[in-house]
């Protein structure tokens, strides 16, 4: 389905006119998308995580194995269920700083470095080892709850309501609008719970 409204809602905003798209008839539903999943992206961004932050977590990873630089930032963000996902620019200096400081060692195999710890790593890693490792924190769950099923389910939503704003009848949009506002009810008095 890929390039298709379900499969892809974001895309196919931009790939012009056609019934229910820029351009074409209902258009502007396609710009209500458009905000929505802005305003999802500036609210629910994932939190910035500060230098000792990636220091620890390349640690904690190093501690299990010897692994290159993108694979470090995979497992950050497959651990923090893609809250989390430190840029090339946080971790590879990082990973020459733990070099320099003679904790890790890189070897080059088929063009990549592989980064493993030293005995005085593993030590290090060890020392820290007592603390939870940045994607098991309680903020980091948290954010990955926000960052990850909220807006998903919210872009689902914004697909359904596409949906029926391009294909459905006079009858079927209005009782789509009726349940939009008693969700929207339902969502404030999970906020005014205790």
């Amino acid at each position: 389905m890929s390039g298709s409204f379900m499969g892809d809602p974001w895309g196919s905003r931009h790939r012009g006119g056609g019934y229910g798209k820029p351009g074409g008839p209902g258009g502007s539903i396609w710009d209500a998308m458009e905000q929505l999943r802005d305003v999802f992206e500036q609210r629910f961004a994932p939190p910035r995580m500060g230098r000792g932050d990636v220091r620890a977590a390349v640690l904690a990873l190093l501690a299990e194995g010897p692994m290159h630089g993108y694979q470090i930032i995979r497992e950050i963000e497959e651990r923090s269920d893609g809250a989390w996902k430190p840029s090339p620019g946080s971790v590879y200096p990082t990973l020459q700083l733990l070099a320099d400081e003679g904790l890790i060692v890189a070897t080059e195999s088929g063009g990549k470095k592989t980064y493993s710890l030293t005995d005085a790593g593993r030590a290090e890693a060890e020392a820290s080892g007592a603390e939870s490792a940045p994607w098991e924190s309680q903020g980091m769950k948290d954010a990955a709850a926000r960052t990850t099923a909220l807006p998903k389910a919210g872009a689902r939503l914004a697909q359904a309501v596409a949906q029926v704003a391009s294909s459905g009848s006079a009858d079927q949009t209005q009782r789509a609008v009726e349940v939009l506002d008693e969700a929207r009810r339902k969502l404030y008095s999970i906020l005014a719970e205790d």
